[in-house]
């Protein structure tokens, strides 16, 4: 099995995970705290739906190529599944059609910038900062 592993990439020892500043995101009145906050600070959230395959695969490779800080932004996590209220809400008070998954920069009480799916990855966050 030793060779095996070693020829496939596979490895007994297990792999750091990355964690990052998740702030979770599941109350109606973080929204008008995010709005205030977004006028010195960016805010970032991250709606992903926990069944999804795809939303998975995207949230992954988001959190693998993530390299801010929690002075560089705030970063909300949406399980928009378990507080669909708050997804919906995040639609209406920032003029954002819903998708998922979805980003949504916040600067200055408005969204200057969304992406879902594959866009995602593709948004470079530090333009926002």
């Amino acid at each position: 099995m030793g060779l095996i592993n070693k020829l496939f990439g596979g490895s007994s020892e297990p792999k750091e995970e990355k964690t990052l500043p998740w702030i979770p995101l599941s109350q109606l009145q973080q929204l008008k705290l995010i709005k205030d906050k977004s006028k010195t600070k960016t805010q970032v959230v991250f709606k992903h739906s926990t069944r999804c395959g795809i939303s998975r695969m995207v949230m992954n490779q988001f959190i693998a190529n993530y390299e801010l800080t929690e002075q560089d932004l705030d970063l909300y996590y949406l399980d928009l599944l378990s507080y669909r209220d708050v997804s919906n809400e995040v639609g209406y008070e920032f003029q954002v059609m819903h998708q998922s998954p979805q980003i949504l920069i916040i600067k200055n009480g408005v969204a200057v910038a969304n992406a879902s799916h594959g866009g995602i990855n593709e948004v470079d966050l530090n333009r926002f900062i």
